[in-house]
């Protein structure tokens, strides 16, 4: 899953992506309202929650929410806020957001924070998918073949995730490379084939019932038999 943090605050931000990239989430990090206005209305599909503070430079957090809404982009976000009165907190939820977060915070809140609005989205999503006779399980990132769980790395996990989403779909290289390194990521081209090799090696050696099919020259595609 793909996170935007937009914080002002390098030291914040900078702990906070760590965290969320330990976790196994893709992030990216902006530092000012403009940039992240542009950023929300072009690529708000490719994130599935937004990780906003208030006092930011060029536009602020409560204007970029109504700007973001009122495109009717439904992509959850989470405020950072010093705001500690329930007036505040009321005029938050009323202008979009969807839950906030009081600094200073811990690491397992905002967690813990994440975790429920991506299992409230606008559109209901499962938490369970079953392809073949491979189950994930996207709220505990357990992956599993006719009931044996199997190992996979962060990335290898992540890539499996979108593929699932979408079973019989064609990935572009530069779709997957989005969808698991963040956009300052240097992704060259041989890591996400290494990545790949080893998620088909691991899943493909359990599972008889699906299989991951090379695109050439677009990228790849995963199929599983019903």
């Amino acid at each position: 899953m793909r996170l935007l943090i937009v914080e002002d605050e390098a030291l914040i931000a900078q702990n906070l992506k760590k965290v969320l990239e330990i976790k196994g989430f893709a992030t990216d990090w902006l530092s000012d309202g403009e940039k992240a206005k542009n950023r929300i209305l072009m690529y708000h599909k490719e994130y599935d929650a937004i990780i906003l503070d208030l006092t930011l430079p060029k536009v602020d957090g409560i204007t970029l929410i109504k700007l973001v809404r009122a495109e009717n982009i439904t992509t959850p976000i989470i405020i950072l806020t010093g705001r500690t009165e329930t007036k505040d907190k009321i005029e938050l939820l009323n202008a979009g957001a969807d839950d906030y977060v009081v600094k200073p915070f811990s690491s397992a809140e905002m967690i813990a924070r994440i975790a429920s609005v991506l299992r409230r989205p606008a559109v209901v999503t499962k938490v369970v998918h079953e392809v073949g006779n491979i189950t994930i399980d996207t709220a505990t990132h357990r992956v599993s073949v006719d009931g044996a769980e199997i190992a996979l790395t962060l990335k290898e996990y992540s890539l499996l995730e979108c593929f699932v989403r979408r079973p019989g779909e064609v990935f572009t290289r530069e779709e997957l490379s989005n969808q698991v390194w963040d956009f300052d990521a240097l992704t060259l081209s041989n890591v996400l084939d290494v990545h790949m090799k080893n998620l088909r090696k691991k899943v493909c050696a359990t599972s008889n019932s699906v299989r991951f099919e090379t695109v050439r020259g677009i990228g790849y595609r995963f199929i599983a038999e019903l």
